[in-house]
């Protein structure tokens, strides 16, 4: 079977069967067309539909029921997890970056580096009076370093 990344917590081996069996009954219909192949790719679309419905709503009802008992039992900060994890929903992650002439980059060192200039860029302002330019330097440094060593836990992960 495929690794894949896991969207949906309530999808388990045996939604994976589910899927398994209309991937057959697909093919089983491409192969050969006739009325009752699509009857059966039909009425096995309807049923994996439900399973997966029938799922999905397992899994809120427990998550609601969780979020409830750490309302009850003043346990605020799962509650509110769970209350932003609803609210967000799935967010993806993006690794893909353009580097200064436009390619797409996407390995992890090459997208530090990238992120690295651009934050040195952003952060060098050129034409600053000498009074407040030392001043400007130890902040534009102070700045800097944050940002990459954000990046650099970004990265980590």
């Amino acid at each position: 079977m495929h690794d894949w990344k896991q969207h949906k917590p309530w999808f388990d081996e045996e939604c994976l069967g589910f899927l398994d069996q209309r991937k057959r009954a697909k093919m089983q219909w491409v192969q050969d067309p006739c009325q009752s192949n699509v009857d059966n790719l039909n009425s096995v679309r309807r049923e994996v539909s439900r399973h997966f419905r029938n799922k999905n709503k397992e899994y809120l009802r427990a998550k609601i029921e969780e979020i409830e008992a750490n309302s009850k039992i003043h346990n605020i900060r799962d509650l509110y997890r769970g209350i932003n994890d609803f609210k967000k929903g799935y967010q993806p992650r993006y690794n893909i970056v353009k580097d200064e002439k436009g390619d797409i980059v996407a390995d992890s060192h090459s997208i530090e580096v990238r992120w690295r200039n651009y934050f040195s860029q952003l952060f060098n302002v050129h034409g600053l009076r000498m009074l407040g330019r030392q001043k400007y330097k130890q902040q534009n440094h102070w700045y800097l370093s944050q940002v990459l060593l954000r990046l650099s836990w970004l990265s980590a992960r």
